[in-house]
């Protein structure tokens, strides 16, 4: 299977790195009429009430109080905990169809397992019913990196067995969250080892492995449960995302072509190859011997398929250069194993503080899901601009992201992609869990100044909306609609 998937993705290179995202007339009925667009956001970024009506502490008010997300937390956030109404409505003004949202784990059930907490039933009934109510489709994501603070004391969360069995969820960013979180320490539990990441405790070598393998053993439970108990009642769906950057190689060496492959195997086949195929990618196996678990055969079993649908967050592209040099460390991690240099791609107008613009590399993420994944069903769970607040309501950058990766997703459908969702990441400027309140991707900006936290619509909320309500667009086009001139001291609504 490895040589067949280097053989393909060595033509593909050939076939497509030397192409250009071409200029495309597009409006929302171009798109399959079951397809939905919406936007997201995520509990411990936009809830607020961290101390309210129940709620514990999660990985992430630890994470934060410690003074590791540049002074930032999200003990107030957007406070949607009590302006779920007000967002809503914004949401039907915006055209949205879909909103993708989070349930804190410490709010649902306090103590990590047990009794359920009324009060957190009650908030995420009624924004259910709310987004309901207004012919707005709820994607609801059980578990967004906020493990219960109680169950990483009781048995350190993700690196024990047991945390399998504890409560039915299926996880954002799985791959990410045990890297991130178990390898360089850089996100909760902010577990890590020397040389990799200076951290209270933690295994570089094996914990992201063995994290990983129980995120995946988690979800193959979950949907388990959800398929043998609710799905036929319900008609609902059930899914796994991961974190998906797209690799190309830096040169036309066969060293960097094979690098980049073994790049996509070790940061999306680690979870993706799972899920469709029942076993991590050989090199993966290799790379990381007896560090990495093996599944049993009734494991496999189990895992495989575990999906109706999987969802990626998507954000740029990058070079891989080959670094063999890691491979000769005697004490390695998940990013040694993988032995590989990220260099950054820019686009061809770079703007400072926003990431670069680069479609072409969503859609050939997309070809490689259909010709390599056995082309599953695809929601575009996260995708969207970075800028840094406090800036200006007037986003071109994030206009033009936006027309770019949408663009690229219907000339990606049109050539036989599954994909059956987008949403823009994020709907409001949230707590950003890796910069605090530094940067913000949202259509809307929050003025955290205010005591009633009021929220005023940027360019790209315009932009977005009118796109919803069937305007044309061209990929190419110099931004056409009027620029919101409306400063942050004054309230104007989408009409």
């Amino acid at each position: 299977m490895v040589k067949g998937r280097l053989w393909f993705f060595s033509l593909f290179l050939v076939l497509n790195l030397a192409a250009t995202f071409s200029s495309l007339k597009f409006s929302r009925d171009d798109f399959p009429s079951d397809f939905i667009f919406g936007s997201g956001t995520s509990a411990y970024q936009v809830e607020g009430a961290a101390f309210q009506d129940g709620r514990t502490p999660s990985i992430w008010d630890t994470f934060v109080h410690a003074g590791l997300s540049h002074g930032a937390t999200g003990d107030i956030a957007c406070d949607q905990y009590h302006k779920y109404k007000e967002d809503v409505k914004l949401m039907v003004e915006t055209g949205l169809e879909g909103y993708r949202f989070s349930i804190s784990w410490s709010r649902l059930i306090p103590n990590g397992r047990g009794l359920v907490n009324p009060k957190g039933l009650t908030y995420y009934n009624n924004l259910i019913n709310e987004l309901i109510n207004h012919g707005i489709q709820p994607h609801v994501s059980l578990f967004h990196g906020d493990t219960p603070q109680a169950l990483e004391d009781e048995y350190e969360g993700w690196i024990s067995r047991r945390i399998v069995v504890l409560y039915w969820s299926t996880i954002n960013e799985g791959n990410i969250f045990a890297v991130g979180g178990y390898d360089n320490g850089i996100a909760p539990p902010h577990r890590c080892s020397p040389p990799f990441g200076n951290c209270p405790k933690g295994n570089s070598s094996t914990e992201p492995y063995i994290a990983g393998h129980h995120i995946l053993l988690a979800h193959a439970s979950a949907a388990k449960l959800y398929r043998e108990k609710y799905q036929e009642k319900q008609h609902g769906f059930v899914g796994a995302n991961v974190y998906a950057i797209w690799f190309v190689p830096l040169t036309n060496k066969t060293e960097d072509t094979i690098a980049t492959q073994r790049a996509l195997d070790f940061y999306l086949g680690w979870f993706v190859d799972a899920l469709v195929f029942g076993d991590y990618p050989d090199i993966v196996k290799k790379r990381a011997g007896t560090r990495i678990p093996y599944f049993t055969e009734d494991e496999a079993k189990q895992v495989k398929g575990s999906f109706d649908f999987i969802g990626i967050n998507h954000y740029s592209s990058m070079y891989i250069k080959n670094n063999h040099m890691k491979q000769k460390m005697d004490n390695r991690n998940f990013g040694a194993d993988a032995a590989v240099d990220m260099i950054d791609i820019t686009d061809d107008d770079p703007a400072p503080d926003q990431l670069p613009v680069l479609p072409w590399g969503l859609q050939q993420l997309l070809e490689y899901f259909k010709q390599v994944c056995r082309n599953p069903p695809i929601y575009i769970h996260e995708n969207g601009q970075k800028t840094k607040r406090n800036t200006t309501l007037n986003d071109t950058g994030r206009v033009k992201y936006l027309k770019g990766y949408i663009g690229a997703l219907l000339n990606a459908i049109r050539n036989g992609s599954n994909a059956k969702g987008y949403f823009s990441w994020s709907f409001l400027d949230v707590l950003e869990l890796l910069y605090g309140w530094e940067s913000g991707y949202g259509l809307y900006y929050v003025d955290l100044d205010d005591p009633d936290l009021k929220r005023y619509p940027k360019l790209s909320a315009h932009w977005y909306s009118g796109f919803l309500k069937g305007d044309d667009i061209h990929s190419d086009e110099v931004i056409g609609i009027q620029k919101n001139k409306t400063p942050v001291s004054s309230v104007r609504s989408i009409q």
